[in-house]
């Protein structure tokens, strides 16, 4: 009798407590009642319920098992068991529980709203794992942000939700879930997995593995974190085989240790960002300019804000004359970073641009850019009998028409590429107006305004 008495006044304490919500002491209090009777279903329940309060779930399962152990009729033993499956992520386990309350008593509200909740909390898990399988991970986080507003306390969604931030590139919010888990388990292989993963994502290769390492002494069989140790490595040591043969100048096999690297880990997007542009790079010396502006472009679409790249990107457009591309490059590197280089850079540019839309005067003479006067001389006379009218008097007035436009360019190309303070003038692009248009005809007639317009065509020296 003393026993019941003692621990019936334990209960009555505990509840008081407890209608207070200073649930640690209700705590204590309960727990003096079981230890005088333990085998009482209702301190068991009321503890779990305690304790759900505190969110202590994992320990408030136990007690409530315990409590149905003790009695299987215990209603709301069967409903805590429930909630607490529910709040640690284990919807088909809580689902069993609120059955068993609805053969107890079909009409409970309560079980019939949380087994509807088990249910949906199923259907988010489901789609979750769907959206994984199709790199979907912003729908990931998605599922798993409602799944944690049903359940809690579940590591298991939390780890998910961070490992698909870390997926997305966002680092911070991935970091904080995975302190979150270790701040309440500093053993959880998982979250060490996570901080391993954000940094291995941010290229810091080195300190990843550490966690990495770290998690498989937590859990040996956790197989992300060793295929995540792996891939790391790997990485690295491509990476530096790459960079050590491109700095002994051996370009082809720099080309093909990037191109290896690259195979290792896609979702490794800042990484393979750097790689792209370092074979890029290799490309370059190795005149493969396309497939380096390809891998430019593949680099900008993994990394937008990565400078080096567009700087490589437009010099190659630069060397084969894409100057517009070139331009809009620079444009978007000045305007991230307005540095006096990148301004020169830009300029140069926009320059070459204009020159490019003017007539090429050594196209039109069939000569290179560093010709020398004797070779544009020649040049000079071999074309305009070319295209002489006298040559072309039998034609067609079409082709007549043509070849008198030809004769004419070629005199005008002559004018400025003989005259040396032209050329210099040309060759620097100060004869462009700003619409880009350049008119060599119109200084020569300037100059020869006393000699009729003709008289410049036939100059033989």
């Amino acid at each position: 009798q003393h026993h019941l008495d003692s621990s019936e006044g334990f209960k009555e304490q505990g509840n008081a407590l407890y209608s207070k919500k200073d649930y640690s002491e209700a705590f204590n209090y309960y727990t003096k009642a079981i230890d005088t009777c333990p085998k009482n279903a209702s301190y068991y329940g009321n503890r779990a319920a305690t304790l759900m309060m505190l969110c202590r779930f994992r320990e408030a399962l136990e007690d409530s098992q315990q409590a149905v152990r003790l009695d299987d009729c215990f209603m709301k033993g069967h409903l805590r068991e429930g909630k607490c499956h529910l709040s640690l992520g284990n919807a088909m386990a809580a689902s069993r529980c609120f059955q068993k309350v609805l053969e107890l008593e079909p009409s409970n509200r309560e079980a019939q709203q949380e087994n509807k909740n088990a249910a949906t909390l199923l259907e988010y898990e489901r789609m979750a794992d769907f959206g994984f399988e199709k790199r979907d991970f912003r729908k990931v986080v998605y599922c798993m942000d409602r799944a944690l507003a049903l359940a809690s306390a579940c590591h298991r969604f939390k780890i998910l939700k961070a490992e698909c931030l870390a997926l997305l590139g966002r680092y911070p919010e991935a970091q904080s879930v995975a302190s979150d888990i270790l701040r309440m388990d500093s053993t959880n292989a998982d979250a060490l997995y996570v901080r391993g993963l954000c940094l291995y994502y941010e290229d810091c290769i080195d300190k990843a593995v550490q966690f990495f390492v770290q998690a498989l002494r937590m859990a040996p069989d956790h197989e992300k974190a060793r295929l995540a140790c792996r891939n790391a490595k790997a990485l690295k040591a491509k990476k530096e085989e790459g960079n050590q043969a491109f700095k002994n100048s051996h370009y082809e096999a720099a080309y093909q240790l990037y191109s290896e690297a690259l195979m290792i880990d896609p979702n490794n997007i800042k990484t393979n960002a750097k790689l792209y542009c370092n074979r890029a790079t290799a490309g370059a010396k190795l005149k493969k300019l396309d497939q380096a502006i390809e891998d430019c472009t593949s680099a900008i679409k993994l990394d937008d804000t990565y400078i080096k790249a567009y700087l490589r990107r437009a010099q190659c457009y630069m060397d084969t004359e894409q100057y517009e591309e070139a331009v809009r490059d620079y444009e978007k590197v000045y305007q991230t970073e307005k540095t006096s280089d990148h301004k020169h850079l830009l300029k140069t540019a926009q320059l070459q641009l204009k020159k490019s839309k003017r007539k090429d005067y050594y196209k039109v003479l069939g000569v290179g850019k560093n010709a020398t006067e004797d070779e544009i001389k020649k040049a000079y006379r071999k074309r305009a009998l070319m295209h002489h009218p006298d040559r072309h008097s039998a034609a067609t007035p079409e082709v007549q028409k043509e070849e008198e436009k030809k004769f004419k360019e070629v005199g005008e190309a002559f004018t400025v590429l003989s005259d040396p303070k032209k050329k210099v003038r040309y060759d620097n692009g100060h004869d462009l107006d700003d619409d880009g248009c350049f008119d060599g005809l119109k200084w020569e007639r300037e100059e020869n305004r006393d000699s009729g317009p003709g008289n410049f065509f036939f100059q033989f020296g």
